[in-house]
């Protein structure tokens, strides 16, 4: 009986393991989510869905925009990420701030 216990679990953690792997994946793709990997037709979209969890939905767009349309590429995710995309990381406000969301 314990051994058919401890063969359950064990199945339940390779099971979650390879769930959580595979969710990971989905999540980010290089070659979608590069340098240059969007369309200029593209960016709306792309910054619709980078900024739909901010309170500042106005700003975070129209900057968005305007970093997606010299970059033409949008991090994944609702924040963070810029690293995928560094132009858009590395272009900085006169006071040296981020200037893209």
């Amino acid at each position: 009986m314990a051994k058919l216990v401890t063969y359950l679990l064990f199945i339940t953690i390779l099971f979650s393991f390879t769930f959580l792997t595979m969710s990971k994946e989905a999540e980010y793709h290089p070659e979608r989510y590069g340098p240059g990997s969007l369309k200029s037709y593209q960016c709306g979209g792309e910054c619709t869905r980078r900024c739909s969890n901010t309170q500042y939905h106005k700003p975070c767009m129209f900057f968005c925009q305007k970093c997606c349309a010299k970059c033409l590429c949008v991090p994944p995710g609702f924040y963070g990420n810029k690293q995928v995309c560094p132009c858009y990381n590395n272009w900085k406000t006169q006071q040296g701030g981020p200037k893209c969301p």
